[in-house]
């Protein structure tokens, strides 16, 4: 009989280390349902009821109590850290504690475009990062600061190098500009360095990093034909050599800060600004736009031939009728504008 009953103890005791296991290890599996990775959001005015909620709107997790229990046996309020978290079907409630307590973070794919203004920029950094608008745009409007990255704010859109980088979704203001400075230099190599004196030399004057990015910026806005740029790149070169104006309608768009004009003006010829290429001879100040990789490259490897003007096709191609002389350019102009004119274009 007292064995019976001892037997009875041992398997008792069996019973309650083995539930006691299987529950400590359902407390540690406890994760989340998401077929596809999802990710956490965790931002300076967050706390841990916050990124709880967070948590159960995105993350379809198993037992938020779980959570809360690990949050509070590490302490995690005191080690709230913001950032992206990644939660996959992998990942426990204990792991995710711990990726944010220990700030282990996914980065993110940023990317930086090529746009019209800084403004613009700003807000589409803005969209993609922790970080506001408003901080970015302090950052471009503050003339020591661009200063100190080697700018002026006519030549600041240069700094930019359209292309999707690898950050952090709560990089400061500070170590993004740093890394787009960096990848600048990244971008500006010794082929790319080499390709100045050529560009100089065909140009008749010195074409620096910035006023090579200066005159792509003009070609991209011209035409958006990756195989047509360095035809473009060429004529208005030509015309540097020579000393003849660049003529560019996008220059004097962007004078106007009117991008709604489809169809540039004798009026708007007349704007009083450095950026009119029609008033002035030689590149404007700095880029009109940030210019395209495929723009930059088309400047540094410019194709040679005689022409000296070009107009858009009258089939709307986005490409563009060359020419040698001006009685030939007058010649596609006029088609051009039969064009405009028949679809009501003004």
């Amino acid at each position: 009989m007292a064995k019976k009953k001892k037997n009875a103890w041992v398997w008792m005791l069996l019973c309650m280390v083995a539930a006691a296991g299987v529950g400590a290890w359902w407390m540690y599996r406890s994760g989340f349902d998401t077929e596809k990775p999802t990710y956490i959001y965790i931002d300076t005015d967050d706390n841990v009821d916050s990124v709880s909620q967070k948590i159960e709107a995105v993350g379809q997790p198993q037992n938020m109590g779980v959570f809360h229990l690990f949050a509070s046996l590490l302490k995690l309020q005191d080690h709230l850290h913001t950032g992206r978290y990644e939660v996959t079907q992998q990942t426990t409630a204990l792991d995710l504690v711990r990726h944010i307590r220990n700030h282990n973070e996914k980065p993110i794919n940023l990317v930086v475009p090529s746009v019209r203004t800084m403004a613009d920029m700003a807000g589409r950094l803005a969209q993609q990062l922790m970080v506001d608008s408003a901080s970015i745009a302090q950052q471009l409007n503050d003339v020591e600061k661009v200063k100190e990255m080697g700018y002026t704010q006519e030549t600041l859109p240069a700094l930019f190098i359209p292309n999707t980088y690898e950050v952090y979704w709560d990089i400061s203001v500070e170590k993004l500009f740093a890394r787009l400075v960096r990848e600048n230099k990244t971008f500006w190599n010794k082929q790319r360095i080499g390709k100045l004196k050529s560009v100089s030399q065909y140009a008749g004057e010195e074409m620096t990093k910035e006023k090579v990015v200066t005159l792509a910026a003009i070609v991209d806005s011209e035409t958006a034909n990756n195989g047509e740029k360095p035809n473009i790149a060429g004529l208005y070169l030509n015309r540097m050599r020579i000393g003849m104006p660049l003529q560019s309608d996008p220059t004097v768009i962007y004078a106007l800060k009117d991008f709604s004009i489809r169809r540039v003006l004798h009026e708007h010829l007349k704007v009083d600004s450095p950026y009119n290429t029609y008033k002035n001879v030689g590149l404007p100040p700095g880029p009109i736009r940030v210019a395209s990789i495929a723009g930059i490259d088309a400047v540094l490897n410019y194709a040679k031939h005689d022409y000296l003007y070009m107009c858009a096709k009258e089939d709307f191609s986005g490409t563009h009728n060359f020419a040698v002389t001006y009685a030939e350019h007058q010649h596609n102009a006029a088609r051009y504008v039969r064009a405009l004119n028949e679809r009501g274009i003004r």
